[in-house]
């Protein structure tokens, strides 16, 4: 008699995606010991498991056979929401090179915020890199705010603190969330929601250093790009 009982997950398939996470964390070549220990497996397990993700471009050695993610995943990251991702790139690099800040399109996954795409300004002397596929906690960082602006107060993770609360409920009515200090250590980020029927909570956003623009300025620039999406889409 079939069971109502969730299947249990895969171990294999977890501590493959695992894997693909410490790679995309490191942002570096790893040596299979330092995947084993990551991972909390023997050597012998992590070798396995990365001649898989080998086999179908997930993750390439190079000549000294230190591992780094594979070219296969760009592709498979393009399929990721392709036409938010097609519509949201022209704007994204028109509003970098506006505000001379790297500009990105953030999504919420679970409790994450995650970068789906990302453009550096043309002409600016420093930028910083926000690379696809970054991630953050939702309840940290301008995008958070924003996505989470989304959401009715009722709705907010358990366990989020009265700060996270008001900043949220300010992010709201004024229609653009701010932080400084809070996903990376002196960098700065403002962000407005991408609300799109039938899509998980987005946001769009800036990071930068410093910038010759106000914070209201920079979201006015970021909702003119976010209307335009909209729009786009049918939204």
């Amino acid at each position: 008699m079939p069971s109502n009982a969730a299947a249990p997950p895969s171990q294999t398939l977890s501590r493959g995606i695992r894997i693909l996470e410490i790679l995309a964390d490191a942002r570096a070549t790893l040596s299979i010991d330092e995947v084993s220990e990551s991972l909390g497996v023997h050597r012998s397990v992590a070798y396995r498991l990365v001649r898989t993700l080998e086999d179908h471009g997930l993750v390439r050695r190079d000549g000294t056979g230190r591992i780094a993610l594979g070219s296969r995943l760009a592709a498979l990251a393009a399929g990721v929401a392709h036409d938010l991702q097609a519509e949201a790139l022209p704007e994204l690099t028109s509003a970098a090179n506006d505000l001379g800040a790297t500009c990105f399109l953030s999504v919420l996954d679970h409790d994450e915020c995650v970068t789906l795409a990302s453009v550096e300004p043309r002409h600016a002397v420093a930028s910083v890199a926000q690379r696809p596929g970054s991630r953050h906690p939702v309840t940290v960082g301008a995008p958070g705010k924003a996505i989470l602006a989304e959401r009715t107060a009722a709705a907010l993770p358990d366990g989020t603190s009265e700060a996270l609360r008001a900043a949220v409920a300010e992010t709201r009515a004024r229609g653009y969330a701010t932080s400084h200090d809070e996903v990376i250590p002196s960098l700065r980020s403002v962000a407005v929601p991408l609300a799109l029927p039938g899509r998980e909570p987005a946001a769009l956003a800036v990071v930068f250093l410093t910038s010759t623009h106000t914070d209201a300025a920079i979201a006015a620039r970021l909702e003119r790009a976010a209307s335009a999406i909209r729009t786009a889409l049918g939204a």
